[in-house]
């Protein structure tokens, strides 16, 4: 007895979503562009295709990408009126059936889970010749993880990592060696990982028919989300859920691919069609969280990429183009531009999100998005020096590993009298027993981002040295665990800082992407198109978060935490992004005192009016008194839209492209009386 009427789970899908949820039977894929409402119309499918009697819920499972989703998913499921639907991950699918079969099989219950690999590597790293027993332990772990998540075995692993051209912190052959002692370490332990538990299973599955044909009884019908993001395991693993059987439903965009260094490949989703000829393909392309502005610039993004030699692999074609719509109405420009240092930059970031609050938008519907965690502390340092409430979501800077360490390094020191300035003294203490020296990062994006994390401490003593030359080691940990305190203590209804790998699936009304550098976005580690292709998915997914406002900055001087200072160059990605004028125009790269370089459009002096002259004259003293480039203030293209419709009121200037309620709130008395002056 169906639980709904199955029309009713149609009525409010658009074409495309609908044509999904009627598919209830066989192969399909859904490519799922960001904000089309793919959550909506996995469960809506599920929903009907219980509600139709296509299958019963037991014979239902959802594989979502984290244990948020699958909570997420199991509670619209239950509100479409069908509670009881197994939804979860790969991993607690698999410890499910483990936790099952094992004892059948053994004879005993199955082998503890380790928490981390870490308790059984340590010691094994701790062994490691010359300087490479400095290398993070969670580095080691995490080219394991990368290893066994693409099935690779340790005798396997050297000649895979070399064909691969890995660039892991420690080379192919130690790397092997450590490896292969891990796994007999876990064994010697009676310990097994997470990536064992989807080995395991698969072996049962695999070995004995009967387990095999009581998991294929009890799982049918099969809803696979992020499918862009599934590795070559729990790819494995699914096959053998599936025995050869076609009812499987996947769920991607291709252009949210940003978890490859785990061994996740999209691979599996372009390839659906090729595996599953009978397969049926659904499009949305509808975006429902963005507006036009927005949802523009992100579009513009994609294809620059397709279009971008130094992104492509070779021999491969470039992909035809995709461009979202939405469905929303227009909205303020994004905000694009540059600044002088790191500190007017985030200077800038504080009093955006200022005037954001005043004209009604939440602080905790704002984000501000960071490439690596190591960049969090300087953000943290000027939202709390502005009075601004701010929370971190996910791994907080102060509670890494490797500040940890680092911290518990510079703690011997404060038993030690010395003359020696506070920074010389950590750097030698850093370099001595961590192996950090500044200008010497390492390969691979992990090992340079804790790198980063150690540097970033060093810069924090630097800060505290010249506000205060007489600091010590003493003050420098008081000041550290300051700082920590206040992270920690963060409103849940404040600014959200994370990275853009945590953001994937969040929104804001607000999102700022600041330091938007080469070596920050792309990553300096990033250099083969495959790579640099990753890291301008990752600037979409950070785009395609905002709904409605959105900053995009960078800093053309930076003491960044890779510890390189001196004279940034905004990221690549940026390149023709800035919209021309409306009007004769002619590109070209300019620099206001001192700051960023922007592309920006610039009008025939001689079409100018009298009020656009006056307009720009005042331009020019603001950005002066600012400190900022003019386009900071405005794009020339806004101040001739101001200059033809000649707004005499806050209202009227509010209906003027680009004006937004920052530059409203900032700018807007003043715009109104070089108007009425011109009058």
């Amino acid at each position: 007895m169906p639980d709904r009427d199955p029309d009713a789970l149609l009525a409010d899908l658009d074409p495309a979503q609908r044509e999904a949820v009627l598919i209830t039977s066989g192969s399909l894929c859904i490519l799922a562009g960001a904000g089309s409402g793919k959550t909506r119309v996995i469960s809506r499918r599920v929903a009907y295709a219980l509600a139709t009697a296509v299958v019963r819920p037991r014979d239902v499972l959802v594989v979502t990408f984290t244990d948020k989703a699958a909570g997420e998913m199991r509670s619209r499921l239950a509100a479409l009126g069908q509670p009881g639907v197994a939804a979860s991950t790969f991993h607690a699918a698999a410890l499910r059936q483990l936790r099952h079969f094992w004892p059948r099989v053994h004879g005993s219950d199955p082998p503890s889970i380790l928490d981390s690999k870490v308790p059984i590597l340590a010691p094994l790293a701790a062994g490691l010749p010359g300087g490479y027993r400095f290398l993070a332990v969670r580095d080691l772990a995490g080219e394991i993880e990368w290893a066994k998540a693409r099935r690779i075995r340790p005798n396997e692993y050297e000649m895979r990592a070399i064909a691969d051209d890995r660039g892991a912190s420690l080379p192919p052959d130690l790397m092997a060696n450590l490896y292969r002692r891990y796994e007999a370490a876990k064994a010697r332990a009676g310990r097994i990982d997470f990536e064992d538990m989807l080995e395991l299973t698969i072996g049962l599955i695999e070995t004995d028919a009967a387990i095999a044909a009581e998991v294929r009884d009890r799982y049918r019908w099969f809803s696979v989300d992020e499918y862009q993001d599934t590795n070559p395991l729990q790819a494995a693993l699914l096959d053998a859920w599936l025995g050869g059987r076609e009812d499987l439903a996947v769920v991607g965009d291709e252009d949210q691919t940003i978890y490859t260094f785990t061994g996740a490949s999209s691979d599996y989703l372009i390839g659906f069609e090729a595996r599953y000829p009978s397969a049926r393909v659904v499009r949305l392309e509808t975006n429902y969280r963005s507006t036009p502005e927005v949802l523009a610039l992100a579009n513009r993004v994609l294809a620059a990429g397709r279009a971008a030699p130094d992104e492509r692999l070779p021999g491969v074609a470039p992909r035809p183009p995709k461009r979202l719509v939405t469905s929303l109405a227009s909205g303020p420009a994004p905000e694009i531009g540059g600044f002088a240092t790191d500190e007017a930059e985030l200077a800038g970031v504080t009093e955006a999100i200022r005037a954001l609050v005043r004209n009604g938008t939440a602080h905790g519907a704002t984000a501000i998005l960071v490439r690596t965690n190591a960049q969090l502390p300087a953000i943290e340092a000027a939202l709390g020096a502005a009075g601004v409430p701010f929370h971190v979501r996910g791994e907080r800077f102060f509670t890494r590993p490797e500040v940890h360490r680092a911290l518990r390094v510079a703690g011997t020191l404060a038993r030690t009298d010395t003359d020696d300035p506070l920074p010389v003294r950590l750097a030698a203490a850093f370099e001595r027993e961590l192996g950090v020296r500044r200008d010497t990062i390492p390969d691979g994006e992990a090992a340079a981002e804790r790198h980063g994390a150690v540097v970033t401490l060093l810069e924090l003593a630097e800060d505290l040295s010249r506000t205060d030359p007489a600091a010590d080691v003493t003050a420098f940990l008081a000041e550290v665990e300051r700082r920590a305190e206040v992270e920690a203590g963060g409103t849940a209804t404040g600014v959200e800082l994370l990275t853009y790998h945590r953001a994937k699936g969040l929104e804001w009304d607000a999102v700022f992407l600041p330091a938007l550098e080469e070596g920050t976005l792309p990553i300096r580690q990033s250099t083969a198109p495959n790579e640099l292709a990753e890291e301008r998915r990752l600037l979409y997914v950070g785009i395609t978060r905002a709904r409605r406002y959105l900053w995009l900055s960078w800093a053309t001087t930076r003491m960044a935490a890779t510890g390189r200072g001196g004279r940034r160059r905004r990221s690549r990605f940026l390149d023709g992004l800035v919209p021309p004028s409306a009007r004769r125009v002619a590109v070209a790269e300019t620099a206001g005192a001192g700051a960023g370089r922007q592309s920006t459009a610039r009008v025939d002096p001689a079409d100018r009016s009298p009020l656009s002259n006056a307009l720009r004259a005042w331009r020019t003293a603001r950005a002066r008194a600012d400190a900022v480039a003019p386009f900071i203030v405005f794009h020339d293209s806004t101040i001739e839209a101001i200059a033809a419709s000649r707004p005499r009121s806050i209202a009227e200037l509010r209906r003027v492209p680009g004006v937004g309620p920052m530059k409203l709130d900032r700018y807007g008395e003043e715009i109104i009386g070089v108007v009425v002056s011109q009058s």
